[in-house]
């Protein structure tokens, strides 16, 4: 979905608009999965990447500018734990007990014109 909103800066208030985005990569150099003895699943994806692409456009008081921009995240972390009910009286189930990630590096580009 787009994302729009508006964000108070100094003196006036900024609009912004992204929209079409597009995930163009993702890189799973690593990644497990492994069985809880009688709780779950453990899945482990390390040093993971994404790139995403999007229009992207700001307007304020005195200006207002569009284009399009890149977004590269790697060094993604990520571990969950998924829980699946064991008994034999209900119809396959699964849950997400926890998850953690982190991200090691950022990288925006954005191209435009004013």
């Amino acid at each position: 979905p787009d994302l729009t909103g508006h964000e108070k800066f100094g003196l006036g208030n900024v609009k912004y608009n992204i929209s079409r985005i597009h995930v163009t990569a993702v890189e799973l150099p690593s990644a497990s999965i492994s069985l809880l003895p009688g709780s779950g699943i453990k899945l482990v994806i390390g040093n993971a990447s994404l790139t995403i692409d999007m229009n992207w456009n700001i307007r304020t008081w005195m200006f207002k500018d569009s284009g399009r921009g890149t977004v590269h995240i790697s060094k993604v972390f990520v571990t969950a734990i998924f829980s699946t009910p064991l008994d034999n009286t209900s119809p396959t189930s699964i849950s997400l007990t926890s998850c953690r990630t982190t991200s090691g590096d950022v990288d925006i580009k954005l191209n435009g014109k004013t």
